[in-house]
C-alpha cells in the first residue's frame, strides 16, 4: 500500500510556526485560522510519527525532531519560491520575479535607484530584494542574482567582477567641530571611533592595512555596516564607509585620503542556468552597468 504523503501546505505551516513561535502568529502570517494551523501540525505529526512541538506557558517549544526537520522545510520553501519565480517568467519577454541578494549598505544605499530605473524599463518585472551580509547560496536558489563582496568559488556561476569599491575613514563636521581634526593616524587613538563588535574577514583586512587600528578602542560598535554609516552621519565618531556614499553629504569629511583606502572587491553573480532567462539576464546586466557607474562616481 502506498504511504500517504502530507500536503506541502503542512510543511509550510510547520516552518511558519517554527519561525513565529505560536499557532496564532503563524495563522496571522499565513492568513489562515488558528484551528487550521493546529490541524496541519497534528496531521504532519500523525504522518511522521513524532511530536513536533511541546505546549508550554511560554509558547510552543520545538522538539528535537522539529529542529532536525527545519532545514528540510526551509529547502522546500526555497524550492517552491524558485519554482514560482521560474513559472512567472515563462512566456517570453522581461517579466516575472527576480530575487536579488545584497548586503545591507548596497541594498539600501546603492541599489534602489538602479532597480527603479529597471522597473521603469520593464514594468512587468517584480524585484525581490534580500538584504543580508551573509552569503546566500545561489546553487540552492536562495536567490537568483547576488551582489557579493567575496569572489564566488562554485564553477556553475556566472560572475562579473565590478572592481573595488573604495572605503575610507570619515567623520561628520559636527564631530570634527567638537573634537578637532586628527593630524596623523596615531591621533586616532585619542578620538572616538566607530567599529565592529566582532571579528570578521573584513576587520582583519582593515587591521592588516592599518595596524594602528588594532590599538583603537571604538566608542561605538555595531555588527551592521548600515548602523556604522548611520553613526558616522550622526556625528558619533570616525569610522569606515564607502567613499561614494560619503560624497553625497557635504558635511561628511574624508580623512587620510592617501594613508587609508581599502578597496571592497565586488561581484555580480548568478547561476549559469539563468543566463538565457530574459528577466534574469536583464537584471544582471542592469546591476553590472549601475554598479560600474557607482564605482566610477
Amino acid at each position: 500500500m502506498r504511504e500517504i504523503e502530507p500536503s506541502w501546505d503542512f510543511y509550510r505551516t510547520f516552518l511558519t510556526v517554527l519561525q513565529e513561535g505560536s499557532l496564532s502568529a503563524a495563522a496571522r502570517e499565513l492568513g489562515l485560522t488558528q484551528p487550521t494551523i493546529g490541524r496541519h501540525i497534528d496531521a504532519l505529526e500523525g504522518v511522521i510519527g513524532f511530536q513536533l512541538f511541546i505546549r508550554s506557558p511560554q509558547g510552543l517549544i520545538p522538539t528535537e525532531a522539529a529542529t532536525d526537520l527545519k532545514p528540510h522545510a526551509e529547502q522546500l520553501a526555497s524550492n517552491a519560491a524558485a519554482l514560482l519565480r521560474a513559472a512567472t517568467g515563462l512566456g517570453g519577454g522581461v517579466r516575472g520575479t527576480v530575487r536579488i541578494s545584497a548586503s545591507e549598505v548596497i541594498g539600501i544605499e546603492v541599489l534602489p535607484p538602479l532597480l527603479a530605473a529597471l522597473n521603469d524599463r520593464y514594468p512587468d518585472l517584480v524585484i525581490e530584494l534580500s538584504l543580508s551580509d551573509a552569503v546566500e547560496d545561489l546553487m540552492r536558489r536562495e536567490a537568483d542574482i547576488a551582489v557579493r563582496m567575496v569572489a564566488p568559488e562554485q564553477d556553475a556561476l556566472i560572475t562579473r567582477r565590478i572592481g573595488g569599491i573604495p572605503l575610507g575613514l570619515h567623520a561628520h563636521r559636527r564631530y570634527l567641530d567638537k573634537h578637532g581634526f586628527p593630524d596623523t593616524l596615531e591621533d586616532l587613538l585619542h578620538h572616538r571611533t566607530i567599529g565592529f563588535d566582532r571579528e570578521s574577514a573584513f576587520v582583519r583586512a582593515i587591521r592588516k592595512r592599518v595596524p594602528l587600528i588594532e590599538l583603537m578602542r571604538p566608542s561605538f560598535r555595531a555588527d551592521s555596516n548600515l548602523a556604522q554609516l548611520a553613526a558616522i552621519r550622526a556625528g558619533s565618531g570616525i569610522g569606515v564607509c564607502q567613499v561614494a556614499l560619503a560624497r553625497r553629504d557635504p558635511d561628511i569629511v574624508r580623512l587620510f585620503k592617501t594613508e587609508f583606502e581599502l578597496p571592497l572587491e565586488t561581484f555580480v553573480v548568478m547561476h549559469e542556468n539563468l543566463k538565457t532567462t530574459p528577466r534574469c539576464r536583464a537584471t544582471f546586466d542592469a546591476l553590472v552597468e549601475g554598479l560600474l557607474a557607482y564605482i566610477g562616481t
